[in-house]
Parts: C-alpha cells; structure tokens; sequence
C-alpha cells in the first residue's frame, strides 16, 4: 500500500529580548529587507507532511477537476489490485455512497497495524499520513506493483475531509479515522484526536482484508468535480483482464443514479481484453506473445548508487481486424499507461520491423512501389485495424510524473523489442496459420498502397488548386450551402439526373449520377476501389476522406440519400453503395446520415387525388378501397414505373425531394452488413464469371426442386 507523511506541528523556539533589543532587530531586518527586496531566509518557506499535497495537488493527481477527484479513486484501487496481482487477494469491491464518499475494499493481507519501529505510531496511520512511505520500495512486501511513490493512499487522505480506514487482522477489526488529516476516532458526530486504533469487532482469525471510505474535500475539488461510472466501470473491467480470476464488484448507491450493481472476472487475461476490444471482422486469430529478461540500472542502497539487476517479463497479445482503427493498450505491472512509453516503444518498433523484413519481403502487388522507394509499412499502415494489448511486470518501474501515465524506464524499449520482434518473425514465417498470415499480409500491403495513392490523389488535388481547379467531379450538380442541412442525393445515370436536377432545392441538394458500375467493395483490392470512377467521384463529392483518413467533421453534407430504381438493378445499385459506404465510410453509416429514397412502384390519379403504391400487394389494397362504391377496377389506371427517368419533375419532387411527401429510410450498419453479402451475391448469379455461377448452382442444386427450373 503507498501512503504519506503526516502533518508535523512546527515549534519555533524564541529567546525573550529586551524592548530595545526587539526595536533593533526589527529595524536590521526592515533594512535587509528593504535592501534583497524582501528575498532572504525569511522567505523561504517548507511545507510539511501532507501540505505539499494540498498547495500544489496538480502535482500529484493531475488538477482539481473530474480526473483528480477520478485519480484518488484510482489510488485506493491500484492498491488493491496490487494485493491480487501479488497473490494475496481476489475480490475487490468498491461502493460510491450517498453522502458522496467512496469506499474500496479488499480481502488481501490488510494494511498492516503494529507500532512502526521509528515512527512510534501505527504502520496504518503512517501510510495514510507520510508521503513516500509504504511496501512497495525495494522488494519487500511486493516483487512488482503499480503504486511505487509510496504516496497513493497519503494522497487520499490530504484531500480528503475526512477518512475512515477498517483493517482485518489478527482476529478483529481494527479502525482509525482522520479529519482534516488528523488522525482519531469518530464518536457519533464527534471527534477526538489520538493515535490508538479501536477494536470495534472480532473476526475469524483467517479473515484479513482493507477498507478504506473517504470524503473528497470540497475545499480543494471544482464544484463540478464528478465521479464518472463508465470509466470507473472501463478501469474495473480492465484491471481484472490483468490479473486473471480476480473479481471487482462495483455498486452506486449515490442518489439519482440508477447503475446496477456489475461484478467483473476474467480467466484469459489479456487475451480476452484484446477480443473485448476487438470490433470488425477478425483477420487474424489473437497472437500472444510472452518472455522474461533481465536488465540492470542504478539505484540508491543505503545511500550509495548501486547497480542491481531487474527482470522485466513482457506479455503481449494483439489481433488484426478489418477495420481501419488502431486499438493498441500498455500496461506496467497493473496500471495502465495511457500515454505509453518506452514499452509502448519497443512493441511499435519490433512489430513494424518485422512486417517490413519478413511479412511483406518480395510481395508482388509491392514490387511497383519499390521502384521509387515506397514499398515499405510505416507504422501506420502496419497498426492499421490493429487491436493489442501490451504488459511488463518489473519491480521499482520509473514513471514520468505521480499520475503514472507514462512508463520511463529506458532498457524496457530494448527488452520488449527484441521479445515482439523474435517471436511475430516467427509467427510470419511459419508459426501463425497460413490463412491468418496471408490475410495480414494482403490488409497491410493494402494500406501501403492505400496511402501511397492517397498522397498523389491529395499531390494531384494541390495541383488542380493551384490552376483554378474546383477539384470536384464535372457531374456533380452542387448545392450553394454545404453542412447539416445539406443532402447529396446519388441517382442512376443521366436519366434520372435531369428531373432530380430541375426538381431539387439547389441550395441545399446536390446531384450526383453515377455513369457506370460501382465497384463491389466488399471484394475488390484497395488499388481496385480507389481506381474506380463512381467510387472516386463520391469519395471526392462527400469530401471527408476514405478509410482510415475519413473524418466524419470534414463531410460537406449532412446526409447522403441513395436514389435508385424499385427493380432489381436498383437494388443491386444500392447494394454495392452501401457496401462502399460500409467499407471505406463507416462514420456515416454510424452518424445516421445514410438514407435511401423509397420511390413507388405505380401511380394513378382518381378523382384528382394521386395515390401511390411500392408493391403488387399495395397496388391491390388501395385498388380495393378505392372500388367500395360504385367504381370498377378496370376504371383505375395504374402507371408502373421502370425508373427514376420515366418520372416528371413534380412526380419525383414528390416520392424523392420533397421533405414533407418523400419517404426515406436510414440505413443502418446491420443494413449494411446484408448489402456487402447481397452485393456478392449479385455478382455471382449476374457477373461475366461463368465459371464461378455455376460452381454456386452445382453447389446449391440440391436446394432447388427442378421441376420448377426452365431447361
């Protein structure tokens, strides 16, 4: 457990002077003064135990606002963590009570109790009250752990109003409470300083375990300082994915919060982090990687500067998906390190190093990058929908800063490296599963070229700036206001351009037809999609990037509405759409800004009133209604449309343009999901591959009853 210093009263020992005398030190020290401009030994100030924690908490827990109030419940945590992470513990609870204090408790060793051998006090209120005091310094109670200040739980107590801690040892509980920092017992509402500690209970001599509830000090935190609890909840989650089988129990009784009661465990450790990261098809399975070395640093022994060697054991498990999000996590013993390190170093340079040398050695669809020196992963490409989880366990590691962000320990980037480096290499030439290697090979190499052609297209598009260039595709019929209001409507061809064109709001709506064949993007090449025309013509209309650069802010529309004809080919259309749009557009799709236009199937005019219909089955229902009198269904006239290009403007303002008569349906990523499988199917019962339809139907002929088969 870490802890802190107490505060020490400060005695100032004054010999009695004269009258006299007082006048002339007054008058020596006004002339001194006056003379340094006020800057001498009277200036200089010291601030003891846990005041240095309260006049700068920055320095400790980041600032005053949500994160710092955050980071005290973090210390008590990573505490008891470190109880389970040695061994001794196995269930953490955490409780947020109504009167908005926070309580941690563990059924580890218990935070010891007996007299400190130099301080004369209790080991407990040592811990709670000196700063860089604790078990955690040089090996003894814990071979590696996450608090290693020694100032965690001090840290607490200085700004808090006031804590309660309960040990379980030696057959009963124990308590000692604080207020303000001073340490006693709560009668009631009263409080009487001392440093005893009170037996308010017996237990079983087996049962030992820490409770520790606080009240942040109000004084000190924002007044909108808050606890959030998906983040307690996310850090819970992930503390037990480090160490396998413990379980953490969250509850929220703070009123006006309704979060249930949640228990977390984990048996696969990291691994299972990494699948509970992982979103997108998997292109790989999940790689674990694992390795001990040892290594040798400096550090104070009695005094003296020492060289003592550490061993650093490295656990990694990583994944690949088809996303083009990088999800990558470092850990040091079990804490998680946000902003990496030299950990976080080591992995990124040996896993890159090992693409290049070994995975992407001599890859073909490479060889014309080659020329020009282009052929190799950055680090970028390589992580690209990377999913990885990466741990070091080590004793006494050097953090940057109290908050524990950043690990700083400069032999750990070599360690890690070589271990990541020597075992992915192997992976790459053999280990792994030939498909999974493949898959990785094919998505990176992709990425290579993805953002090759990138930077020409953005070189290309410069270019064109510098001319004059608009840079947007010659067909787009543009709207005059781009933003939230602003829809681009994607029609088939020319046909249905014109009327789209003369019936739209051209301040908001802008028209693109598509001139040829979308590519099928849930099979076709990176290389394959960004050479295709209508793809590049969208990608460059939406202006918000592809891929892994796409930035959902950077959309000049606020909703993309698919306007297709109610036929088959329509339907194929707005399957390989959407697929586009799935794969490289994703945000859009999760925005909510995707919709497809609905337009009918017939129309027909009675009594001067239109009705429409998008069904067989609706064209008979309205039929029906309309003959409940005295009129004949031969009397109605129904006009089955065969596309967008048979309407007349005021038809298609109607069905597509009009936002109070139109009816549009947002697509969804389920929808999207079924277009990509669809958009394959289409191109295997009506693509030009002979070959590859007829495979499917020997496939699939017992399925089919052939008697109902024209041959």
């Amino acid at each position: 457990m870490t802890s802190r210093t107490p505060s020490k009263p400060v005695t100032t020992m004054t010999k009695k002077k004269t009258p006299s005398a007082r006048a002339s030190t007054a008058k020596t020290t006004k002339r001194k003064s006056k003379a340094n401009g006020g800057y001498d030994a009277d200036a200089i100030e010291t601030l003891e135990g846990l005041d240095a924690v309260r006049k700068r908490p920055g320095m400790y827990i980041g600032g005053t606002g949500s994160a710092g109030l955050m980071h005290l419940v973090w210390e008590l945590i990573d505490n008891a963590v470190d109880e389970a992470s040695a061994g001794f513990a196995n269930k953490v609870e955490v409780t947020f009570h109504r009167d908005g204090s926070v309580e941690v408790a563990d059924n580890g060793r218990g935070i010891p109790i007996d007299k400190h051998p130099k301080r004369k006090v209790s080991a407990l209120e040592v811990v709670l009250t000196e700063l860089h005091a604790g078990g955690k310094f040089g090996g003894g109670a814990y071979a590696a752990s996450g608090g290693l200040h020694g100032v965690g739980a001090s840290v607490v107590n200085a700004l808090s109003e006031k804590l309660v801690a309960e040990i379980d040892r030696d057959g009963a509980t124990h308590r000692l409470c604080f207020r303000k920092r001073v340490a006693g017992q709560f009668d009631g509402t009263a409080f009487k300083a001392g440093h005893t500690l009170a037996k308010i209970k017996k237990v079983s001599k087996t049962k030992t375990g820490s409770r520790l509830r606080f009240w942040p000090d109000t004084e000190i935190f924002d007044p909108d300082a808050a606890i959030d609890w998906d983040e307690v909840r996310t850090r819970a989650m992930r503390a037990c994915f480090l160490v396998p089988g413990l379980k953490i129990k969250l509850v929220d009784k703070r009123t006006g919060h309704k979060n249930e009661p949640e228990e977390f465990v984990s048996r696969g450790g990291i691994s299972d982090l990494v699948d509970h990261m992982s979103t997108g098809e998997p292109v790989s399975g999940i790689i674990t990687i694992s390795g001990i070395e040892t290594f040798e640093e400096k550090v104070p022994v009695d005094g003296k500067m020492t060289l003592v060697e550490r061993e650093c054991t490295v656990d990694v498990a990583l994944r690949w998906t088809n996303s083009f999000e990088t999800r990558v996590q470092s850990f040091v013993n079990t804490i998680p390190t946000p902003k990496g390190g030299t950990h976080h170093a080591g992995f990124d340079q040996a896993l890159t190093r090992a693409v290049n040398s070994v995975l992407l050695k001599d890859v073909r669809k490479l060889a014309k990058l080659a020329k020009n020196n282009e052929h190799k992963a950055s680090k970028e490409d390589v992580q690209e929908g990377l999913v990885a989880a990466v741990k070091v366990t080590f004793a006494e590691p050097q953090f940057r800063g109290q908050t524990k962000q950043e690990l700083g320990t400069p032999p750990v980037q070599g360690i890690v490296s070589t271990i990541v480096r020597e075992q992915m290499t192997a992976w790459f030439e053999g280990e792994g599963k030939k498909t999974h290697i493949n898959s990785v090979r094919d998505k990176i190499a992709n990425a290579v070229i993805n953002r090759v052609t990138t930077k020409q297209q953005l070189d290309n598009k410069r270019r064109a700036a510098a001319l004059g260039s608009t840079g947007m595709p010659d067909k787009l019929a543009d709207c005059r206001v781009h933003g939230p209001e602003a829809e681009l409507l994607i029609v088939e061809g020319d046909s249905a351009a014109g009327p789209a064109k003369a019936g739209r709001d051209s301040r908001t709506m802008a028209i693109l037809p598509l001139r040829g064949k979308v590519v099928n993007a849930g099979k076709a090449s990176l290389k394959q999609v960004l050479d295709n025309a209508e793809a590049q013509a969208l990608f460059t209309a939406v202006g918000a990037g592809s891929g892994r650069e796409f930035t959902l802010a950077d959309s000049r529309y606020g909703r993309i509405i698919i306007l297709c004809d109610a036929d088959v080919d329509g339907s194929h259309i707005r399957c390989l759409l959407l697929t586009l749009i799935y794969k490289y557009m994703t945000p859009l799709l999760e925005a909510g800004m995707v919709y497809a236009a609905q337009p009918p199937l017939f129309t027909t005019k009675v009594a001067g009133e239109s009705y429409r219909a998008f069904s067989d089955e609706e064209k008979e229902q309205i039929t029906a209604e309309l003959c409940k009198g005295n009129r004949k269904p031969e009397s109605i006239r129904w006009q089955r449309f065969k596309g967008l290009g048979e309407m007349n403007v005021d038809e298609l303002a109607v069905c597509a343009l009009n936002p109070e008569t139109r009816i549009l349906r947002r697509l969804t990523m389920d929808d999207a999901r079924e277009a990509k499988d669809a958009a394959t199917m289409f191109d295997t019962l009506m693509g030009s591959d002979v070959a590859r339809r007829r495979d499917y139907l020997v496939r699939n002929s017992a399925l089919m009853d052939p008697d109902s088969l024209d041959i």
